[in-house]
This record gives C-alpha cells, sequence and structure tokens, in this order.
C-alpha cells in the first residue's frame, strides 16, 4: 500500500477517537480522496483489470498491487493469503490450512488441498475418556486439537505450479506489515480487550496486542510483530522447508512437546498439499467449480443447487415461506449425505461422489420434499429418511481471465488460542472437526460416521466451499465464506441469488440467509430478516427456528459482460473488509 493510502487508513482508525469538527472535515476532504485514490469500497466496486475481495483493506491492497506488477490470479493470493496472516489473525493464518480453486484463462480448472492432518500420534479415542465418552472441549480447547498445518505449503505448490512472480517478492509484503506495523483496528481492539481476560494457558493470546509496555495497543497506534515478521522471513528465504524444515519446525515440535501436544518434527517434514480434480455441476446454462473431498462443501452445494434446479423458482417468490421451507428442506438432505458418507478421500477411495452430484440423485431427494410440512431429522438414520461456525475467504481474478477463489481457517475464532511466542502466529484447532465418537450421532449435531474418524495423517472433514460459477467458459461468479459448517449454506444461497435471482454481487451477499445443517434440527435464520409472520407460517409446518446475528462473511466477484468489467464486493459485517479493483 502506497503512503497516501497508508494515511487515509491510518486516519479511518483514529476518528473516532476525535472531536466531531475534525470527523467532519475529514468526511469533506479526505472521503473523496479514498474513493477516487483507492479504488475501495465497502460495498460495490468495479475494476477493469483485476479485483482483490478479502476481509482486510490492507491485504486486498496488497493483493492489488501485485496484480499492477504483473502478477497473475495464483501470485496475488499469496500475497493475499499472506497479509491476511498479519492483519487478521482471527482466521487469516499460517497456522491452519484449506482450499483453492483455480479456473486459468483458457478455462481449465484445478484445486488445491492443504487442509490440516491429523498427527502421525493421533488415535481414534484421542479425545474420550476411559468409558469411550467424548470429553467435553478436548477436541477444540486443548493442544491435542491443533492439526498438521498446510497452509504454507499449499500456497508454495500453487506458486510452483501456476505463479509467475517469484516466491519471495509475494511474501514480502507480508513481512513488512509484521515488522513496520499497520494502524490497529477497532475490531482488532475490541478482540484484544477480550483476549485480555484469558488465562494463562492460552499462553501467545494474553499479550497478542500489547506492546513493549504490556499496554493493549489502542486503535490507530502502529502494531508491529517481530517474530512473526522473523517467521514471514524464514519462510520467505526458504519457502516450503522455511516452515516445515529448520528453526520453524523444530520450535513448533518443542512447544508441542512442552505443552502435552503430539505433533513431532517428522509430521511436519512429512506434510504435502494436494493438487485435486475438481467437482463440477451445473445449474441451468452455468458451470459450478467447487473443491472435492475432504471438503464437504462441494458435494453440498451442487445437490442443493440440483434440487433448487427441479423446483418450480418462477412460483416461489424470494424470502417467501415457500422458499425458506424449500430451501431448509434442501439443505437437510445435504447435510444428512454429507454426515454419512464424506471424508479424506485417501482413506476413503469408494465415497460415492458421483452419486451424491448427479441430477438423477438430485431427482430421487427432490420428490419426497413436502411443500406443506417439515420433514424430521433421524439421527439413526441419517439421509434414508430422505430417499425417493473461524475461517476466511477472498476472491482474486486478474487481467486475463484468471481466477481463485480460496478458503482457509483456523476452525474457531484465533483457532486454540496458543502458539509460540517465539513464533508470532497462532495455531488452529482443527482436530475438533473429526467425528470424536464412532457410532456416536446426535442431536445435538455430533456425527459418528466413520468416514470422517480420526486417523494418523487423514485430513479432517470441511465445510470450506471455495466456489467459481463459469458461464460460456469463463469466470462468471467467484464466491467463498467463513462460518463452520454455515460455509456451505451461505454460498449455496448467494450463488442461487446470482444465478437465479439475478441480483447484482452487493445484493446477493447482504440478502437474508438461513442455515440447516440436519442436525440440530432447526432452521437458523439471521436476526431482523426473516418477517414475523413468515417466522409463524413456518413454525406452523413443523419448523423449529433460532435467531443469530449473522450467517457468512462473503466476499465475491462476479464479471459484467455487457461493461466488460469485473464487479466485487465485500461482506458488510467484516469489520476491516474490502473489495480493490483496478
Amino acid at each position: 500500500m502506497d503512503k497516501s493510502k497508508y494515511f487515509i487508513y491510518s486516519l479511518h482508525q483514529i476518528l473516532p477517537m476525535k472531536k466531531p469538527i475534525i470527523i467532519a472535515l475529514y468526511r469533506i476532504l479526505f472521503l473523496p480522496i479514498v474513493f477516487f485514490t483507492c479504488s475501495i469500497s465497502y460495498a460495490q466496486t468495479y475494476g477493469k483489470n483485476g479485483m482483490v475481495v478479502s476481509d482486510n483493506i490492507l491485504a486486498s491492497e496488497v493483493g492489488i498491487d501485485i496484480l499492477k506488477k504483473g502478477g497473475n490470479a495464483i501470485d496475488a493470493s499469496i500475497a493475499t493469503a499472506f497479509a491476511l496472516a498479519v492483519t487478521h489473525p482471527e482466521a487469516g493464518n499460517i497456522g491452519g490450512g484449506g482450499f483453492i480453486v483455480l479456473m486459468k484463462s483458457d478455462g481449465e480448472v484445478t484445486t488445491f488441498d492443504f487442509r490440516e492432518k491429523a498427527p502421525l500420534k493421533a488415535t481414534s479415542d484421542l479425545f474420550q475418556d476411559a468409558d469411550g465418552n467424548l470429553i467435553e472441549g478436548s477436541n477444540h480447547e486443548t493442544i491435542k486439537a491443533v492439526g498438521v498445518p498446510g497452509t504454507v505449503a499449499g500456497l508454495y505448490l500453487a506458486h510452483q505450479k501456476y505463479g509467475s512472480l517469484p516466491w519471495a517478492e509475494l511474501v514480502q509484503p507480508a513481512v513488512d506489515l509484521a515488522e513496520k506495523g499497520f494502524p490497529m483496528t477497532w475490531g482488532l481492539y475490541q478482540v484484544a480487550m477480550r483476549m485480555s481476560e484469558l488465562d494463562d494457558s492460552y499462553d501467545i493470546m494474553k499479550n497478542y496486542f500489547r506492546n513493549e509496555n504490556g499496554e493493549i495497543i489502542q486503535p490507530g497506534e502502529i502494531w508491529t510483530q517481530a517474530a512473526l515478521a522473523n517467521t514471514l522471513s524464514l519462510i520467505r528465504d526458504h519457502g516450503h522447508d522455511g516452515f516445515y524444515k529448520g528453526p520453524v519446525a523444530e520450535e513448533i515440535a518443542s512447544y508441542m512437546k512442552e505443552k502435552g501436544g503430539i505433533i513431532t518434527k517428522e509430521d511436519l517434514a512429512k506434510y504435502e498439499a494436494i493438487e485435486r480434480k475438481p467437482l463440477k455441476g451445473t445449474y441451468n446454462e452455468f458451470e459450478i467449480y467447487s473443491m472435492p473431498p475432504p471438503s464437504s462443501g462441494g458435494v453440498a452445494l451442487i445437490e442443493m443447487m440440483n434440487l433448487m434446479e427441479l423446483a418450480d423458482l418462477e412460483k416461489i417468490e424470494f424470502n417467501s415461506t415457500a422458499y425458506v421451507h424449500l430451501v431448509a428442506e434442501a439443505m437437510k438432505r445435504a447435510f444428512a449425505d454429507r454426515a454419512e458418507h464424506l471424508g479424506d478421500p485417501d482413506f476413503n477411495p469408494d465415497l460415492p461422489v458421483d452419486r451424491l452430484t448427479s441430477k438423477a440423485f438430485a431427482k430421487m431427494r427432490f420428490e419426497n420434499i413436502d411443500m406443506s410440512k417439515a420433514s424430521l431429522s433421524d439421527s439413526s438414520r441419517y439421509g434414508q429418511l430422505y430417499d425417493g461456525s473461524s475461517t476466511t475467504h477472498f476472491s482474486v481474478v486478474d487481467k486475463d481471465g484468471n481466477a481463485v477463489s480460496l478458503t482457509y481457517t483456523l476452525e474457531h475464532s484465533y483457532g486454540v488460542k496458543m502458539g509460540s511466542s517465539k513464533l508470532g502466529f497462532i495455531f488452529n484447532n482443527e482436530m475438533g472437526d473429526f467425528n470424536p465418537v464412532a457410532g456416536v450421532t446426535n442431536s445435538r449435531g455430533q456425527i459418528g460416521s466413520s468416514p470422517n474418524l480420526i486417523a494418523p495423517e487423514k485430513r479432517m472433514l470441511s465445510s470450506m466451499t471455495p466456489t467459481i460459477v463459469a458461464k460460456d467458459g469463463k469466470p462468471y461468479l467467484i464466491i467463498g465464506s467463513p462460518g463452520g459448517r454455515t460455509i456451505i449454506n451461505t454460498v449455496f444461497q448467494t450463488v442461487l441469488n446470482v444465478l437465479e435471482y439475478d441480483m447484482r454481487i452487493d445484493k446477493a451477499i447482504e440478502a437474508m440467509k438461513i442455515h440447516h445443517q440436519w442436525f440440530p434440527d432447526e432452521i437458523r435464520y439471521e436476526r431482523h430478516l426473516l418477517s414475523p409472520d413468515t417466522r409463524d407460517a413456518l413454525e406452523l409446518m413443523g419448523h423449529k427456528l433460532r435467531a443469530v446475528n449473522n450467517l457468512g462473511v462473503l466476499m465475491g466477484i462476479t464479471y459484467d459482460s455487457r461493461l466488460k468489467v469485473y464487479i466485487g464486493a465485500a461482506d458488510s459485517s467484516s469489520e476491516d473488509g474490502a473489495a480493490v479493483g483496478y
């Protein structure tokens, strides 16, 4: 980011602390500069030559700068991802993992799987007591909940296969952000206040947002991260081996041993990302590309879009009772199938992916949707009844039409909230995404099916759903979201909003969303966005409803073939997110 934009960004963070007259002058004098100079928008923005939409304005700018230097979409994605590891530590990471969907300018599509793995010492009963019951919280809140991180390996593999600029040039902006610092945002400051109250077991988080004097960094003050800058410098200079071998790997293994974890240097040395064939579905004239297992997102998305293609949506008004009911029923079926069948394909060679994503399977599922009443979820029968939660996403496109949809995660917000202060980053708690107890599936949402049980070197099932929709062989929609299991459904509804209801990208992202995941058997809806009359009608049909504040934080790009321009939008629920185009 150039100095003028950095200055404007700094003012934006400190202004809420200043007097009203200064705020008024800022709005009159500086806001026009922001919109004119930076091509940044918190709603919808346009770009002829490229677009980056992420959870942090600084990271989006880093990606755009790489595109301006002649880098392609993969280059920009790598730079953006590392920048988010500095500016969006809630989920941007080098201590977690994720997925990339890449559509090249020639129409070829591929994916990269850098999902975390279970350590070699992991066992199927890792989180069980002597009686075989799940030890509450153990699979999310302890050091054994950490999976072997995959982010650096995934980004490096993508660069080796499809990058164009030197690796070091892509990591350097993140090094600069960590070393020189950036203004503390109000969103991060609120987190810092909460983290300061944690007990000492969450070692890194107690002091994560503090300066050398032990004081919490105030909004607008510069936050530097020297330890993280050093770690990123090693990754910059040594690529994959800068993380999985040498000083970083040694410190990870030492920290794990000290805290009672089970990740070793051998785990790190053996970790490799994988390039996989994408899942492909269709919806009318559109082609949908998404992640295959170990992500469940692509399978569920395509299954639900196939179901909606069978409905007569011209007669079902958007957000009507009939619409919400139909969408919820589609979600129930897809999540029941997810729970029963999906897991790491390297451990489950016979996953029925082709069947679950077929039009014939959707027809069978659709035939028993009763538009007058809700179906009941049954924990003993999975999908048989229907026979006959912190992550971040960003979207990138370059001037040549190469498109990237990238979602990566630490699982919970700030992962396990542990990490070595010598390394400066936070570990994931992704082991919680395995099924913890074989055969135990209950109404609280615990799943016990065999494809996703814990095993050494196995990748845990994910809900991440990075997606690219193509029209006439070119990127038409690039979309994704954080949100745990809700990811699948927020992406699904946004894709449906654009393809079926022809919504512009910002409206599609902001439109009311619901979520049903089979178990618990309830529709979660965004508070104040579903009318009381609709709620009453749904309850009379047998649905249970629960209000939540927000579902998803979507980052999307569409292409307008008439204007020949990319249009990007960042979800307004993102504190610091922005679409940046040029």
